[in-house]
């Protein structure tokens, strides 16, 4: 178990609303390494004091519901080093921070940033044992995430398991539920398949808006946020074959076969489109993305995005599966529609909602909600950021993404980017608050 964690970005919105509350909830709940030291650094000139003032305000917005005196203690213990990623003495000296040992950083950084911090920390000299975190998105593209992995890989030294690219979905016991809806035993093993499923549809719908992430959601989009990672692996871990084992290496070996047998789709089965004007679900008015002062209109960024797919192996041919994602719509839907060809099977409530007599709804996010109009989102991204920090303390892997996935991954989605860039897809555009593009 690594008991040295090092932070990078540790001031920005990802560190202060995800990782810094998981980790006072694993604290919480005793899950943490005995000793575990945490050093943040960013580029701020800050010493130890005026971090934990920070962190402290951050953990009382976003993780009140831990008892004080846990929060108290653990930022009791932080410390802070001030970083330039372009200036590497300034990393080695962050990584210098602990005493020997193995180290876990964590890049919670934009994209554009991970190149340097992976150069940075390559000339760091990182213990023996080491491992690097990297969010996602991991790459713009497949050529992008090819070079981002070879510039990983070199600094890890080629060790597999010393790299972790985060999926922080597959933490979210949503997700983790699509696995065990068939497993042999369960009501929808047998005929699992096109045999007995005509539909599947995997949707990530947000009734909010860019909530002040329009600079870093404008280079990337919706395929890149959130389709091309986080629902490409939902769909993966509900159409795989089971493991052969119960190994981590073997869960791996089943998604890759999975990922590698989704067809890529062909331009015109898919759709974007971004918000104009509207009236958000809470009552709040927006403008029109493009008006957003962050954004470049002449971008063509999405805020929605949906492909349709098919699944080539024996078990999946005929049945049609639709994957979407979109915000500032017009409620909050995020979980998978499986509609049968007769009657669908009962299930465990705490799997599957029934939502009409041929169709279940299985809730990604938060509890079960056979309407899918609720969710609670931020206690399943906690739960899901610490089962990331669990995975990459203990040398885990469930919550990472191979590098194969990775490419695969890219396969399906670099297509339908191609084709977008040419104008061969319309951009289509939906008024905020609405149910989306007609």
């Amino acid at each position: 178990m690594i008991t040295r964690f090092l932070l990078l970005g540790a001031t920005g919105d990802m560190a202060g609303r995800h990782l810094l509350p998981a980790l006072a909830e694993s604290a919480a709940a005793g899950t943490l390494p005995e000793g575990l030291q945490v050093v943040g650094a960013a580029p701020q000139d800050w010493d130890d004091a005026t971090f934990r003032e920070h962190v402290a305000a951050r953990l009382a917005a976003h993780a009140a519901d831990v008892p004080a005196d846990v929060r108290d203690a653990l930022v009791a213990g932080l410390r802070y080093r001030s970083v330039d990623l372009d200036d590497p003495a300034t990393v080695a000296a962050a990584v210098a921070a602990f005493d020997d040992g193995a180290v876990a950083a964590y890049l919670a950084l934009p994209p554009t940033a991970f190149p340097a911090a992976l150069t940075a920390l390559g000339g760091a000299g990182l213990p023996p044992g080491s491992r690097i975190a990297v969010e996602k998105p991991f790459g713009a593209d497949l050529a992008s995430a090819a070079e981002l992995d070879a510039l990983l890989t070199t600094v890890t030294g080629g060790a597999e398991e010393a790299a972790y690219r985060v999926d922080h979905f597959l933490g979210m016991p949503g997700v983790q539920a699509l696995l065990a809806l068939h497993v042999p035993g369960s009501p929808l093993a047998p005929g699992w398949g096109s045999e007995t499923v005509s539909s599947v549809e995997v949707l990530w719908e947000e009734s909010l808006g860019l909530a002040g992430r329009s600079g870093f959601y404008d280079r990337n989009g919706a395929i890149r946020d959130v389709l091309q990672n986080h629902l490409l692996q939902s769909l993966t871990l509900l159409v795989m074959e089971q493991p052969a084992t119960g190994s981590e290496a073997d869960l791996h070996a089943a998604k890759l076969a999975a990922l590698r047998a989704i067809r890529v789709p062909d331009p015109a089965a898919t759709r974007r489109a971004r918000y104009s004007a509207g009236t958000l679900a809470g009552g709040d008015q927006v403008p029109g993305y493009a008006a957003d002062p962050d954004v470049d209109p002449a971008r063509g960024t999405e805020t929605f995005v949906e492909l349709e797919l098919a699944v080539d192996t024996p078990r999946w041919v005929g049945t049609r599966f639709l994957v979407r994602t979109g915000k500032a719509l017009a409620r909050d839907s995020k979980g998978v529609a499986l509609t049968f060809r007769g009657t669908a099977p009962q299930v465990d409530p705490a799997l599957a909602g029934r939502v009409a007599d041929d169709r279940l709804w299985v809730t990604l996010d938060g509890a079960v909600d056979a309407g899918a109009d609720v969710s609670v989102h931020a206690p399943g991204e906690r739960t899901a950021y610490r089962q990331v920090l669990t995975d990459v303390l203990s040398g885990g892997s469930r919550t990472s993404v191979s590098s194969a996935e990775t490419e695969q991954a890219w396969r399906v989605v670099d297509p339908v980017l191609t084709a977008w860039s040419a104008g061969d897809v319309p951009l289509e555009e939906y008024p905020a608050g609405s149910a989306g593009p007609p």
